[in-house]
C-alpha cells in the first residue's frame, strides 16, 4: 500500500523589518497602514492559507549612529494589527510574535486570550526571546537577563502563562466549551506561581478561550532553541530552505519529540520562504535575477558588508572589490539591534572567506552581498514551485512553508491564483477550512482532548 500523501501547510509573513520588499516596484504599498493588512489577510485567507504571521521589531535599528532607514523602520503593535484583522476574517489564524524578555506572562496571556476570543479561536504566539542589551533599554532593562538565560526565562515565562490559560479549566467549565458558555466556579482562575523567575498569584480574568491556549511557535535554531520546541511548540519556523538541510532539521527536531512523551505529527516544521513566480521558468529567473538586484542597492550592500567589517566603508564603490582593510574586532559593534551581527563572531574568517569567494567570481561587493542572502527558495512557473513544494513535503524536508513575498501588500495575490489551485487539484491542499480554528487548520488537538486522553490511559 502506497504512502498517503501530507497536506501541505501555508502561511504567509507580512514583510517586516527587513530588506525583502522592492520598494521601487510601483505595486508597492505601505507597511502601515490598515489597509495594506487587510488585502494581505484577505488574500491569505481567499487561498486558504493557515495562518498570518507577524514579526517584531522592538527598537528602531542604528547603524553608525544613525537610524537604519534602507528597510522597513517601524511596525504597529501586534495586538493591535492582530485584533483588528479578527474583525475582517473569518478563518485565517492570526500569529503574533511576542517578547518573553521584556514582558510578563499575566499580561501576554491575558491579550492572547482575549485575541482568541475575539476572533474564534484563531490566535497563536510565536514565542522569543531577546538577546541585546541594544533592545532592552526601551524597557530600562538594557542587558538585565545573560544571554545564557533567555531560554530559562522564556522556559518558565511560557509554563506560567499556561498556568494561567488553564485556570479555567475546571470539569464544569470544560463540559460548556462548545457552548461558549463559562459556568461559575470557586476555583475558577485562580492562579499560584513561584519560580525562579516570576512569583504570582491571584486570578486570571479572561475566561477559557476557544483553542483552551494559543497555538504555540518557535523560531530559534541553536541546540537550546530545537529542544524548547520539542518540549512546548506546536510548530517550529526553520532557515533551512534547501532539500537536504530540510531534510536534516526536520529529522532532528522530529527525533527529540519522544525524549518529551510526543508524536512526530505535535511539532510542525514551517520554514520561511521566498519565491518568484513567472509564466515560464525562464521568465521566472529573469524575474528573480532582477528583484535581487532591486532588493539588494549600493547602499544596502555596504551597509551589509559593515556589519562584518564594524567600520564606516560609505567611501568604498558598491560595484568594486571588498576592502583590503582588515575588520575592527572590538566588543562596540556599529550596527546597533541587527540580529546578523550574532552570526558574524569570528569577523576576520568571515572577511577572508568573503574575499576569496569574491575573487574566484569577479564579484563586485553588491554582487558578493546579493549572493549571500537574497537568492529566492522556488523559482519557476506555477506548476515548477508547486511541484518543488509539494517534494520538500512529501519528503520530510518540512511540513509547509511560511511564504514572504516581496511585495507589499500584492506580492501574495499570484500565488494564490495560480500555484495554490494546482496543489489543490493534486489533493495536498485544503479546497476548504476543516474547522473554525487555527488548531483544526495545523491539525493539532485542543489541549482539553489531550488532557482528557492522557487521564484514560
Amino acid at each position: 500500500m502506497s504512502k498517503p500523501l501530507k497536506q501541505i501547510h501555508l502561511a504567509a509573513h507580512f514583510p517586516g523589518v527587513n530588506n525583502t520588499t522592492v520598494w521601487s516596484d510601483p505595486r508597492s504599498g505601505s507597511h502601515i497602514e490598515f489597509s495594506s493588512f487587510v488585502h494581505f489577510a484577505r488574500t491569505a485567507e481567499r487561498a486558504k492559507f493557515d495562518f498570518l504571521f507577524l514579526a517584531e521589531g522592538l527598537r528602531l535599528r542604528e547603524q553608525g549612529g544613525k537610524i537604519y532607514d534602507l528597510d522597513v523602520v517601524g511596525r504597529p503593535d501586534t495586538f493591535t494589527v492582530l485584533a483588528a484583522l479578527a474583525a475582517v476574517t473569518e478563518h485565517l489564524g492570526l500569529t503574533g510574535t511576542i517578547n518573553s524578555t521584556f514582558n510578563e506572562p499575566y499580561e501576554v496571556a491575558r491579550q492572547f486570550a482575549s485575541l482568541d476570543h475575539l476572533s474564534g479561536g484563531r490566535a497563536a504566539w510565536n514565542v522569543v526571546t531577546s538577546w541585546d542589551a541594544f533592545t532592552g533599554e526601551n524597557f530600562r532593562r538594557g542587558g538585565f537577563l545573560p544571554e545564557e538565560e533567555r531560554y530559562s526565562r522564556a522556559k518558565e515565562f511560557l509554563a506560567t502563562a499556561n498556568e494561567l490559560f488553564d485556570s479555567w479549566r475546571g470539569d464544569e467549565i470544560l463540559a460548556d466549551r462548545e457552548t461558549g458558555t463559562f459556568l461559575r466556579d470557586a476555583k475558577a482562575g485562580a492562579f499560584v506561581h513561584t519560580g525562579r523567575h516570576f512569583d504570582i498569584h491571584g486570578r486570571f480574568n479572561v475566561p477559557r478561550s476557544p483553542q483552551g491556549r494559543p497555538v504555540i511557535f518557535q523560531a530559534g535554531d541553536s541546540d537550546e532553541g530545537r529542544e524548547f520546541a520539542a518540549a512546548d511548540a506546536d510548530a517550529i519556523f526553520s532557515r533551512h530552505a534547501t532539500l537536504e538541510a530540510g531534510r536534516a532539521f526536520y529529522t532532528d527536531v522530529k527525533r527529540r519529540l519522544a525524549t518529551y512523551g510526543r508524536r512526530s505529527d505535535q511539532l510542525l516544521i514551517l520554514p520561511a520562504a521566498t519565491f518568484a513566480l513567472a509564466d515560464t521558468d525562464a521568465e521566472a529567473e529573469e524575474l528573480a535575477h532582477e528583484v535581487r538586484r532591486q532588493q539588494v542597492s549600493g547602499a544596502t550592500a555596504i551597509k551589509h558588508l559593515e556589519l562584518v567589517w564594524n567600520r564606516d566603508l560609505s567611501s568604498y564603490d558598491p560595484d568594486g572589490p571588498l576592502p583590503d582593510i582588515d575588520p575592527d574586532v572590538g566588543d562596540d559593534h556599529i550596527a546597533k539591534g541587527r540580529a546578523q551581527v550574532r552570526m558574524y563572531r569570528d569577523r576576520l574568517a568571515i572577511a577572508r572567506e568573503w574575499r576569496e569567494r569574491a575573487a574566484a567570481n569577479n564579484w563586485s561587493i553588491r554582487d558578493l552581498v546579493i549572493e549571500l542572502g537574497n537568492r529566492q527558495t522556488f523559482i519557476g512557473s506555477a506548476e515548477t514551485i508547486a511541484r518543488t513544494i509539494n517534494e520538500f513535503v512529501q519528503t520530510d524536508a518540512s511540513d509547509g512553508f511560511i511564504l514572504v513575498p516581496h511585495l507589499t501588500p500584492t506580492g501574495l495575490d499570484e500565488f494564490a491564483d495560480k500555484v495554490v489551485p494546482l496543489l489543490q487539484e493534486w489533493g495536498v491542499f485544503r479546497t476548504e477550512y476543516e474547522g473554525p480554528t487555527l488548531r483544526d487548520h495545523l491539525g493539532l488537538a485542543h489541549p482539553d482532548d489531550t488532557r482528557a486522553r492522557e487521564a484514560a490511559s
